[in-house]
């Protein structure tokens, strides 16, 4: 019997861990001792076993564990020659350091982020723009305390808090920060340290006007919102061209006051925004006084990119059940989800046929240990297939009783 024309002789998770070649995932694990008393399961077979997991979306490392040992005849194709119990796992999860992964996920990002050039941006023009933004998955287990109320039970749930920086040019994560739930989003600013002329874009969970003074000193541009509560003086109020956005109300300069009784202050710009497509009211301030009014109001609208990323990453990669019990091993394992995320984007980068990105994370899940030509068969899903009928067509042609031909499909 014929091979299907999308064979190939690597299953598609190796074909994923292309994108990792020419990382120097020994050098990485050496600066933070990830080897430090390891005899066989290194940092790239953990890390491949638990890019194994999270793709395929096993909920323990049981589960994981069952489902490497039924591709067994197929993981020499991924260097591993070595069958991980599930106590060593465990062992790793909890004490080969986390950051190990994110300077992974991040030296992989460097390499291949221009693959992901989004063309959303134009006619903002700005050169760097960045979103940023928190998500907080809960636990089952008080590991971190948790945000909220205590229920009527009086008991919380602990709670994890990713706090992520995108590049709105690639849409993907480019700083990422763990916190416990309950931390306050403001204090995260103090380590975002941009080039200069660049533009950040946040919401009012991060004000905080000693930062964004800093942020004027430094030369980059904040785009956010005004709080409601927020003191300030009003200054010169700006001409609105007759070319503007109707939706511009107020252009202006203000003067906001913080610190203890007021005394600090710095000054912004404020924009009034009416969207008549929400019916709602929106005061954003900056520190910039060039951009016209409406591509403030734009740039604030484009930080949606990073609730999207939040939304595709909790539902093709749902983060509700941990291979780890702490705090180092739920942090593995987001970072691996996020990597995850990035390999299937470069993928759907380099495939010019349409595909909506949870419809491509089911057919890589679904033939992940396959020997498929991951490319050609998402170009053409239905290409083989073509192949099949064409050729029983052909063995038929000449025959006495073409109209049999049926019984052998």
């Amino acid at each position: 019997m014929s091979k299907s024309r999308d064979f190939i002789g690597q299953p598609i998770l190796n074909q994923l861990l292309i994108f990792i070649q020419g990382v120097n995932i020994s050098k990485i694990a050496k600066k933070h001792d990830g080897e430090y008393y390891v005899k066989k399961f290194d940092t790239r077979k953990h890390l491949i076993v638990m890019l194994f997991g999270i793709i395929e979306g096993y909920h323990s490392i049981r589960e994981l564990v069952i489902g490497m040992l039924s591709n067994a005849h197929k993981l020499s194709h991924l260097g591993l020659d070595y069958m991980v119990r599930r106590s060593t796992l465990s062992d790793a999860n909890a004490r080969r350091k986390s950051a190990i992964f994110g300077d992974i996920y991040m030296e992989v990002y460097r390499k291949h982020s221009t693959s992901l050039s989004d063309s959303r941006l134009t006619g903002i023009d700005v050169k760097r723009l960045y979103a940023m933004d928190s998500t907080t998955i809960s636990l089952f287990k008080d590991i971190l305390k948790g945000c909220g109320r205590l229920s009527k039970e009086g008991k919380k749930k602990g709670g994890i808090k990713a706090h992520t920086i995108i590049d709105l040019s690639y849409n993907m994560p480019c700083l990422v920060r763990y916190t416990q739930a309950v931390r306050h989003d403001h204090v995260l600013l103090s380590e975002v340290h941009l080039e200069k002329g660049s533009f950040i874009t946040f919401d009012k969970g991060y004000v905080d006007y000693a930062q964004y003074e800093r942020f004027t000193r430094e030369g980059v541009f904040y785009v956010t919102r005004l709080k409601d509560n927020a003191r300030y003086d009003a200054g010169e109020e700006f001409d609105i061209p007759e070319s503007s956005d109707s939706g511009v109300l107020k252009d202006e300069e203000i003067i906001l006051h913080y610190g203890e009784n007021g005394k600090l202050v710095h000054p912004s710009r404020r924009i009034a925004y009416w969207d008549a497509q929400n019916g709602q009211l929106f005061e954003f301030i900056t520190n910039n006084l060039k951009l016209p009014a409406e591509k403030v109001a734009l740039i604030y609208k484009k930080r949606w990119q990073i609730e999207l990323l939040f939304k595709q990453l909790k539902q093709n990669f749902p983060l509700k059940y941990f291979l780890g019990d702490n705090q180092n091993a739920i942090e593995i394992q987001i970072w691996i989800s996020m990597l995850a995320n990035l390999l299937i984007a470069l993928v759907r980068s380099k495939v010019k046929r349409p595909w909506a990105f949870s419809n491509m994370v089911s057919v890589i899940r679904q033939q992940l240990m396959s020997y498929i030509n991951i490319y050609s068969f998402l170009e053409d899903p239905e290409g083989s297939w073509r192949c099949i009928i064409n050729k029983q067509k052909m063995k038929y042609q000449n025959s006495l009783f073409p109209e049999i031909q049926g019984a052998y499909f």
